[in-house]
C-alpha cells in the first residue's frame, strides 16, 4: 500500500504518512455508501442523528487545542486564526442540530378546481443519497464539517475526500464522528489521488456532489457527473471594493489589511481589489501598506504569527512572478512584494496595476492587495464587475443612498457595507455565481441541497 506524506507547509517538515487509497477502495467506500441508503432499515432517526452530532461537539469541545495545533500544522493559518476555525466548526455541528427539526415539508392545497376535489397533498423532505464531498486546504477542519455535517444531519452517507495537502483534519473529524457512535459506513474519508476520486464523481451511486476548488476542476468534474447528479462547487473570486470618500480611511484600513491577509490570502473571498476615489487613493494604500509591513510573518504555530506560508513553494513561486509581472507593467509597491523564504511571501500592497496583468484579472490567493484609482463611481462599478467571477464584495461609504446604489450594481451573491469582503458566518447562505460556483454553502442551505421533496397525495371520499 503506497503512502502520502503530509508536510508542514512552513518549513517543510514531515508530520504523518497516511494510506493512500486505491481505485478499489473508493469504489468499496462508493459501495457501502449505496448499500446502506438502499436498505432503509439502516437509515438513522433524527433522535439518533441529534445524539450523534450532540456528542460530536461534546469530543471537539474537549479537544479544542489539539485540533487547533493539528489543523494550524498541516495548512499554515496561524494559530489563532485555526482557533477561530476549531470554534466555528463546533458552532458548525450546533447549527445542524439545531436545522434537523427544520427538515419538512408543505401542505398543497387541493380542492381548488372539480378535478381535485376529496384529496389531501403534502410534501415531505427526504434524504438525497449517497453525497460526495470533494474538499480543498484553506480551512482543513471547517471546510470537511460543511461537507460531511449536512449530508449526516439529514441522513444521507457520505464519502469525503480531503485535499492531500491537508488530510489530517479530516480524518479526525471521522474518528470524532465515528467515536461519537456514527456508523462507519455513513461517514467514510478517502485518502486518493485525482484518478481514484474520479468515481466519486462520474458514478451514478452518487446522488449529490459537494466540491470545492478551482473553478477550472469544479467545471470539469460537473460535466463528468451522471445523469440526475446534483451539485454545489464552490469556487474563488477576486474580490472588489469600492471605497466612497465618505468613508473614514483610519477606522477602514485594519478591517481591509485583515480581510486581505488573513491567511496569507489563500480565501476564496479574500480582499483583492479596491476602487477608492482618486482624492483619496493614494493615502488609504500608503495607510494599507503601513498595516502590511508591522504583520508578523512565520510560522503558524507561534501564537504572535499573524499571517503564515503559503501552502507550497511552488504557490510562493506563482504570487512572485505574477507581482512581479505587475511592477515591470507599471505597478508601485507600497509594501512587500518579496518572498521572504521558500514558503512564505511578503502582505503586499500594490497601487494601481494595469488592468491587463494577472493580478487584476485572475485569483491571487496570496497575501496581495491592489488598490486602483477612480474618478467616476459608476466606471468603478463596471471595473469591479469586469471579471467573470462574482463572490462576495463590499463598499465602504456613510452615504446610504450610496450604499443602496453599489450593493444594487455589484455582482455577487453577497454585499458587505463597510466591512472587508471575507466576513462569514455559517449560518448565512454561502456560494459564488457565474465562474465563482453553484449552489449554496451555509450549514443549513446545504442540508436542504442534500435533501429532495417527495410528494404525497391522498384520495378519500372523506376529505
Amino acid at each position: 500500500m503506497s503512502e502520502l506524506n503530509v508536510y508542514r507547509p512552513f518549513d517543510g517538515g514531515l508530520i504523518r504518512s497516511v494510506p493512500l487509497q486505491s481505485e478499489a477502495e473508493v469504489d468499496s467506500a462508493i459501495a457501502t455508501a449505496h448499500q446502506l441508503f438502499l436498505d432503509r432499515s439502516t437509515w438513522l432517526p433524527p433522535h439518533q442523528r441529534i445524539e450523534i452530532l450532540e456528542r460530536t461537539i461534546e469530543i471537539m469541545s474537549s479537544q479544542v487545542e489539539s485540533l487547533t495545533r493539528l489543523a494550524a500544522e498541516e495548512g499554515g493559518k496561524p494559530y489563532i486564526d485555526s482557533k477561530v476555525e476549531v470554534l466555528r466548526a463546533i458552532n458548525g455541528v450546533k447549527l445542524a442540530i439545531e436545522h434537523i427539526p427544520q427538515i419538512k415539508g408543505e401542505q398543497i392545497p387541493m380542492g381548488q378546481t372539480a378535478a381535485s376535489v376529496n384529496r389531501l397533498a403534502f410534501t415531505i423532505r427526504e434524504p438525497i443519497g449517497v453525497v460526495s464531498s470533494i474538499s480543498a486546504f484553506n480551512h482543513p477542519l471547517n471546510l470537511i464539517v460543511h461537507q460531511v455535517i449536512p449530508a449526516i444531519a439529514v441522513g444521507c452517507p457520505v464519502v469525503v475526500k480531503p485535499a492531500l495537502t491537508t488530510p489530517l483534519s479530516c480524518l479526525r473529524l471521522v474518528e470524532i464522528l465515528h467515536e461519537a457512535g456514527l456508523p462507519k459506513g455513513w461517514c467514510q474519508a478517502v485518502v486518493c489521488e485525482n484518478d481514484a476520486a474520479s468515481k466519486l464523481v462520474s458514478d451514478p451511486r452518487i446522488n449529490f456532489l459537494s466540491f470545492i476548488g478551482s473553478a477550472n476542476v469544479g467545471w470539469m468534474l460537473r460535466s463528468q457527473l451522471a445523469p440526475g447528479t446534483r451539485c454545489a462547487l464552490e469556487h474563488g473570486g477576486a474580490a472588489p471594493v469600492i471605497v466612497d470618500t465618505s468613508a473614514h480611511i483610519d477606522e477602514i484600513v485594519p478591517v481591509l489589511a485583515k480581510g486581505g491577509f488573513y491567511h496569507a490570502g489563500q480565501v476564496c473571498v479574500s480582499v483583492q481589489r479596491i476602487y477608492a476615489q482618486q482624492g483619496l487613493c493614494r493615502e488609504l494604500a500608503v495607510k494599507l501598506a503601513a498595516e502590511g509591513d508591522k504583520m508578523k510573518v512565520g510560522d503558524p504555530l507561534d501564537p504572535n504569527t499573524e499571517v503564515g506560508p503559503l501552502i507550497l513553494p511552488r504557490e510562493v513561486d506563482r504570487v512572485e512572478e505574477w507581482v512581479n509581472e505587475a511592477i515591470d507593467a507599471g505597478a508601485e509597491v507600497l509594501c512587500g512584494g518579496k518572498r521572504l523564504s521558500d514558503t512564505c511571501f511578503a502582505p503586499t500592497v500594490l497601487l494601481n496595476p494595469p488592468e491587463d496583468v494577472r493580478v487584476s484579472q485572475l485569483e491571487i490567493f496570496g497575501p496581495v492587495i491592489c488598490v486602483y484609482a477612480y474618478g467616476d463611481k459608476q466606471d468603478a462599478i463596471n471595473r469591479a464587475n469586469g471579471l467573470p467571477f462574482a463572490f462576495q464584495a463590499s463598499v465602504f461609504t456613510n452615504d446610504l443612498e450610496d450604499a443602496l446604489n453599489v450593493t444594487q450594481q455589484l455582482n455577487a451573491t453577497a454585499v458587505m457595507v463597510n466591512d472587508h469582503t471575507a466576513f462569514r458566518v455559517d449560518w448565512m447562505p454561502f456560494g459564488g455565481r457565474d465562474s465563482s460556483g453553484i449552489g449554496l454553502g451555509g450549514i443549513q442551505y446545504s442540508m436542504h441541497e442534500m435533501t429532495r421533496d417527495k410528494m404525497l397525495v391522498f384520495k378519500s371520499p372523506s376529505l
